[in-house]
Order: C-alpha cells, then structure tokens, then sequence
C-alpha cells in the first residue's frame, strides 16, 4: 500500500531527527531476518545506546540529503536497516559486527560517523575500538599520570628525612637500651 505525501513527511521528519542526534550510522542489509531476531538485534543496539530501526530507502536517501552526507550507491539498495549510534558509536558498530559474523541473513553495507562515509572494513574497524568507557578511563588514566608523579617526587624528600629521622631514633633506642 502506497504512503500518502503527509505519511512520507512525518517519516523523513523522524528519520531526519535520528540523523541529527546521531554521531555515527551503522548501515545493515536484513534480507530473511525473522521478527525475533530483528527484536534481539534492537535490544543489543539499545544496550550499546543506539537505536535500530528498518528504513524506506527512498526516504533515507532524501533524508542523507538533506543532513549533507554523501549517499554510497550500495548502501540503499535492497533491506536496509540503520544503527544509530547516539552516544558510543564504537558499541554500536560491535553489537551489529557481531550479527553480521552470526547471522548470515545480516550484512554490514556501511556507515557514516559524523558525516564521513565509512566502508565495511572502517565500519569493523569501529567495531574493534574499546566501549567508550574503557576509553574514558585510559584517556583518564594517562591525564592523572603525571600528576600522581609530580605528587611522588615532591613527597619524596621529605620521606627521606622521616627515613633519616627515624633510623637515628631507632639506633638511639637501641643504645640507650643497650
């Protein structure tokens, strides 16, 4: 059944919202995927922060456009079903890598990260990347370093002088009980 023009705006409206809170895409092409799969595909995206979500190609294609991002002719062709990647981009792309190693039926097109197209073997390269919370900490972690050995070194001399001070109290503790 055909969509009426209001119900083709209201859905480019939706698709064109996605695109804007989106940093990152993760195309998938689902041909033969039953209902209870594509179920647990949205539920793994959702746990990385994402959405998933079947699109009308056409509209997809109107919607890239719009957001200025260069449409790959592949990419809409057959089933095509998005990631968005709202926050972890990374997790995203992992948890739909993961489906396409698994499941036969579900194949990395492509993506999109910002608005720089990405291939099948950059999008795997995503999906490679740590969880940005793993991410956060190291980055964290190499921040504090130097912080935590300036701490050390200026502590140091003054440890010294307790070691000093403490040797020559233990030796006249020693003598005076001698």
């Amino acid at each position: 059944m055909a969509l009426s023009k209001q119900e083709k705006e209201t859905i480019l409206a939706q698709y064109q919202e996605w695109l804007d809170k989106s940093v990152a895409l993760v195309l998938v092409e689902y041909t033969g995927v039953n209902m209870n799969a594509l179920d647990l595909i949205r539920s793994k995206v959702r746990e990385a922060g994402g959405e998933f979500h079947v699109l009308k190609n056409t509209l997809a294609k109107r919607a890239l456009d719009a957001a200025g991002m260069p449409v790959e002719p592949d990419y809409l062709e057959n089933s095509t079903a998005v990631g968005f990647a709202f926050a972890d981009a990374a997790g995203v792309a992992k948890a739909l890598a993961e489906f396409d190693k698994s499941m036969d039926a579900v194949k990395i097109k492509g993506g999109y990260l910002g608005k720089q197209v990405l291939s099948i073997s950059d999008v795997k390269a995503l999906a490679d990347l740590p969880p940005l919370p793993v991410v956060r900490a190291k980055l964290l972690g190499t921040i504090l370093a130097p912080a935590g050995k300036l701490a050390r070194t200026l502590a140091e001399p003054g440890r010294q002088v307790a070691a000093v001070i403490n040797a020559f109290a233990e030796k006249n503790a020693a003598s005076v009980a001698a």
